[in-house]
């Protein structure tokens, strides 16, 4: 079962084959094809798959920069209350995907403002119409 937190839930929908290495590029593959692939995604707070190959990771925290994991934190939390799920519950792919694309593009202005990544997923978000 894929654990991941809510942020990642939201945004590796709009994953283009960027990262901080090759490493975390290409475990961020290995989860998208486990995930499209049906595995169960249990949401979890802090650390997940995806951020164990992140070279930022410092035990359970980002430490990319000063306060960003409080900040990525309160992103979890938003992504999950817009995707309606809780710490522990268990989703399908498939079922986030629905209410990711269903999301007012005015959602994302908000919720991705201030993000480093903003710039590498705006592509993805303008050819899905969430721009």
């Amino acid at each position: 079962m894929l654990k991941l937190r809510g942020h990642h839930l939201i945004c590796l929908h709009f994953f283009r084959g960027e990262g901080y290495s090759q490493e975390f590029v290409a475990n961020l593959r290995e989860v998208m094809e486990r995930a499209q692939a049906g595995e169960e995604v249990e949401l979890v707070a802090g650390a997940d798959d995806v951020c164990r190959a992140c070279p930022t990771l410092e035990g359970d925290k980002c430490q990319a920069k000063p306060g960003v994991d409080a900040e990525i934190r309160k992103m979890d939390a938003a992504a999950a209350a817009h995707l309606g799920v809780k710490v522990g519950e268990r989703v399908r792919w498939a079922a986030v995907k629905e209410k990711v694309a269903a999301t007012p593009p005015g959602w994302f202005a908000a919720f991705c403002a201030g993000c480093d990544w903003e710039q590498v997923c705006a592509p993805r978000k303008k050819e899905l119409g969430l721009l």
